[in-house]
């Protein structure tokens, strides 16, 4: 057994020839660089890429095989130059019935072993999606269809940013992710939990106790790949291994959840969209104090507040520790250049962050931006609570 790092949602910007694939996803994101990024620059051993249900990508992913730098494992996953496994996913957007009557969309990322059986997936979610060469287009079925659909191809199904405002279950679908799967929950062993919240806030739902807890990135541009990412417990690299450790089989099993400090979030508090303020109230409110406006996005951990069903947290025992993990780009004096003065010096980001002393980094960047990386290791940084879309700030205290 050993440790590897995983990041298991990132997404496809555009193909090979340009095609868009996520609209709002950066076009240096394609499938071969990704495997490249995650190979020279993060340290990231296992990658979900899950935008390769698209048949432009599966064309870009048929290419990539021939080039003799990756290959297929009958154990599920692709093998990049012997330092990546690469997961073929799917985001899928679902139909629900959300609160109060109204029309909910919650998103699903979807993992599957071969390339033969996303290619399955796809021809046969073309029939539920308007446009299936686009990203996270909305379907016509829910999760409790798409969950036997994904099954029907060897896949898994795990819901994603659980908790964000516009799409997710918890987010506008439902009080309780057990009402929309009914007796398909004991399929769900995973859940992601979103850059927003961590375990603290999210093992406050009793439903989550038995639920594998994910940290992804959800990235949208090459630099943002391993913003929050996981260290599992596996045998090898590949889509069975992976599988195991998310349903803590054979002793395989996520032992550290590393992931934003949730106010670093987009969605962490409700922000008023009138007066451009996050609103940081003891109780969640639906209407701004500042400015009286009704026009408010809902923060994640107002969400929750309303939701939870525990008086305290208390996580089950099996839990893995959550470690707040503040990335380059968003400490006090790392720009771009001075990142890739660290990376030509250290090789990954993993080093960087979890492996160097700060005499090693100090001797690269000097004594100031060195305090930076070690204080924000130590979460003694000041952290401002982001909302509405804005992600949070951090300062040195």
């Amino acid at each position: 057994m050993y440790e590897i790092f995983a990041d298991l949602h990132v997404h496809i910007g555009r193909s090979e020839t340009g095609k868009p694939i996520k609209i709002t996803a950066a076009k240096s994101l394609n499938f071969a660089n990704i495997a490249k990024e995650c190979a020279e620059r993060k340290g990231i051993n296992v990658v979900g890429i899950i935008d390769c249900a698209s048949p432009y990508v599966i064309e870009d992913i048929e290419k990539f095989l021939k080039t003799g730098d990756a290959y297929e494992l009958e154990e599920g996953g692709i093998i990049y130059k012997d330092k990546v496994c690469i997961l073929l996913g799917s985001e899928v957007e679902t139909s629900e019935k959300g609160r109060n009557g109204k029309c909910g969309a919650a998103h699903n990322v979807c993992f599957f072993p071969h390339l033969s059986d996303i290619k399955g997936f796809s021809n046969e979610m073309s029939h539920h999606i308007k446009n299936i060469t686009l990203s996270t287009q909305r379907s016509n079925i829910s999760g409790y269809e798409l969950i036997d659909i994904v099954e029907k191809y060897n896949g898994i199904l795990i819901p994603a940013h659980i908790f964000t405002p516009f799409k997710s279950y918890y987010g506008n679908c439902t009080d309780r992710i057990k009402d929309i799967f009914k007796e398909k929950y004991d399929k769900i062993f995973a859940v992601e939990l979103g850059l927003s919240s961590d375990t603290y806030l999210a093992d406050t739902i009793s439903e989550l106790e038995d639920k594998t807890f994910l940290t992804n990135s959800d990235a949208h541009s090459l630099p943002k790949i391993a913003r929050e990412y996981n260290k599992i417990l596996v045998e090898d690299i590949n889509f069975n291994e992976i599988v195991k450790a998310l349903k803590n089989e054979d002793g395989r099993k996520v032992l550290v959840n590393y992931g934003l400090d949730p106010k670093l979030g987009k969605y962490h508090r409700t922000f008023c969209d009138n007066c451009n303020k996050v609103i940081e109230t003891k109780k969640p409110v639906e209407q701004c104090p500042h400015c009286n406006s009704p026009k408010v996005t809902f923060g994640v951990f107002d969400r929750i507040e309303l939701i939870k069903d525990k008086i305290k947290t208390k996580s089950p025992e099996n839990r893995p520790p959550y470690i707040y993990q503040v990335p380059l780009n968003f400490i006090p004096g790392l720009g771009k250049k001075t990142i890739d003065k660290l990376l030509d010096a250290f090789e990954t980001e993993m080093n960087i962050l979890h492996k160097l002393s700060k005499d090693d980094l100090e001797a690269q960047i000097g004594e100031k931006i060195a305090n930076n990386i070690v204080n924000s290791r130590e979460g003694n940084m000041h952290v401002q609570s982001g909302g509405g879309g804005n992600y949070g700030k951090v300062s040195v205290k």
